[in-house]
């Protein structure tokens, strides 16, 4: 019963404030001295979609939130183009791909089979398993940008671990294991633009506002990012051995029950996948000799699996995520709106001079930002895209008025996007709780990993903002 009501507290009366402001202001019109009529009922229709993302009351998906902003803002008489424009995007065409990526790593088991190997190599004791999965996440981050491909081949069998290896339920030693699996399956990719969903996804919002067209590219990202998420990975990693690692040693004999492990041979279609998989990324790497875009190497890609039979015409349907295709197309259409309707100029008008007490300084900027936004993804549970999706059109006002670059908002969007102190602020922390079912951690046990993961981002920022410094991005 009280589950019941913090559920109907959270979705209808959050949902409820959304939608009362939107009328509010759709009828009263308070913002006339800045904005249009149209902007201003716009203004509404993106709060009423926003409280259907966020909240989603009545348990509806996203992509009809993205219904509702599609017909609303054609309704007032915006273009298709413009209101459609996150589709013709390159960004949703290497999301769809890369869903595909990883359903075909999953539907092969090409991804188990790479998993239990490498634990097979490694003596059972907490840090060796520890590492163990550090090099799971990273050369499955390689092969798939999907977080919760990740998740749902590696959860498993970090639980089946720590079964092998009789660690008791909800200890320490048992959440160390399992944390640190899911720590791995979403952190390290995120280092490179091609390792997880935020790369088509932060890349297409940030390239699709005219002043910062293309400035999210391969080498960008990895140049911006890659240091830094390594720093948060490591720090996770010590983090967890110091907080969560038991003085109990393993049992000995959990070497041989995890030697025991089986996989099948490995089949036809298992060596086709890593072959296309490889050549993808290699083709990522080396965009610059060839200058084929992403895009077309993961329309590519896909097309090979279908081509070679390794996906067959029944696994379209199942292979991509379409509820979350259609949201984020729809929260790339954002730009475009903001900026046809005047919205982001209004919107920087505010936002813009909040941040001058702290613009002034790199540090105080970043850390200031980084608190605020790690506080209102309490609210923003929606993956954080409706956030992002309303702060990119404004990022240029930001860099005119204080030289910063859009570049270092990237590490602000993926780190809040991703932070967890409590589990329904993730949806692959969820995921994970559900997948290693009575293996799981405990709130307590999450909350502590969380704030080591709080703590890492600000270490990452201690040596990620003189190296911004000295590229250029501030100042």
């Amino acid at each position: 019963m009280l589950k019941a009501l913090k559920k109907i507290n959270i979705s209808y009366f959050g949902s409820g404030f959304f939608i009362l402001l939107a009328l509010l202001i759709m009828i009263i019109k308070p913002f006339s001295a800045n904005l249009n009529d149209t902007a201003q009922l716009m203004l509404g229709g993106i709060l009423i979609s926003l409280s259907i993302w966020i909240f989603k009351p009545f348990d509806l998906s996203y992509a009809v939130g993205g219904f509702f902003l599609g017909f609303f803002a054609l309704a007032l008489g915006l273009k298709p183009a413009v209101v459609f424009s996150g589709f013709t995007q390159s960004a949703i065409w290497i999301l769809i791909p890369a869903l595909f990526f990883g359903f075909t790593l999953q539907k092969t088991g090409l991804g188990k089979r790479i998993a239990i190997g490498i634990i097979k190599i490694f003596k059972p004791s907490y840090v060796s398993l520890v590492f163990a999965w550090v090099l799971i996440g990273i050369i499955i981050s390689l092969m798939t940008p999907s977080s919760t491909v990740r998740i749902a081949i590696m959860i498993p069998i970090a639980a089946q671990c720590c079964e092998l290896c009789r660690l008791e339920k909800g200890s320490k030693g048992n959440s160390l294991i399992i944390l640190t699996a899911f720590g791995m399956a979403v952190f390290p990719g995120m280092g490179w633009m091609s390792g997880s969903l935020w790369g088509p996804i932060i890349s297409g919002m940030i390239n699709s506002v005219p002043e910062t067209e293309g400035i999210v590219t391969f080498y960008s990202w990895f140049n911006v990012l890659f240091i830094p998420l390594m720093i948060v990975t490591l720090v996770l990693i010590a983090g967890s051995l110091l907080v969560l690692k038991p003085k109990e040693k393993l049992p000995p004999d959990a070497l041989d029950a995890i030697k025991k492990l089986t996989v099948t041979k490995i089949t036809k279609s298992e060596i086709i996948t890593i072959l296309i998989l490889v050549a993808a990324f290699t083709m990522f790497l080396t965009h610059g000799l060839h200058g084929i875009p992403d895009a077309a190497v993961c329309l590519a890609a896909v097309f090979l699996f279908f081509l070679t039979g390794v996906l067959e015409a029944k696994d379209f349907n199942n292979g991509v995520n379409w509820d979350l295709v259609v949201f984020i197309a729809m929260a790339l259409s954002f730009g475009a709106i903001f900026t046809e309707t005047g919205i982001s100029m209004w919107f920087a008008g505010i936002v813009v001079p909040v941040l001058a007490p702290v613009a002034g300084n790199p540090y105080l900027f970043m850390f200031s930002v980084m608190i605020f936004v790690f506080l209102w993804k309490f609210l923003d549970v929606a993956l954080f895209i409706p956030t992002i999706a309303i702060l990119v059109p404004i990022l240029p006002s930001i860099q005119e008025a204080y030289q910063i670059s859009p570049l270092v908002w990237m590490f602000v969007f993926i780190m809040a996007a991703n932070s967890f102190v409590l589990v329904y602020q993730n949806i692959w922390a969820m995921m994970t709780k559900t997948l290693a079912g009575d293996r799981t951690f405990t709130h307590k046990q999450i909350g502590v990993y969380g704030i080591i993961y709080f703590i890492a981002c600000f270490i990452a920022l201690l040596v990620a903002i003189p190296i911004w410094s000295n590229a250029g991005l501030f100042g």
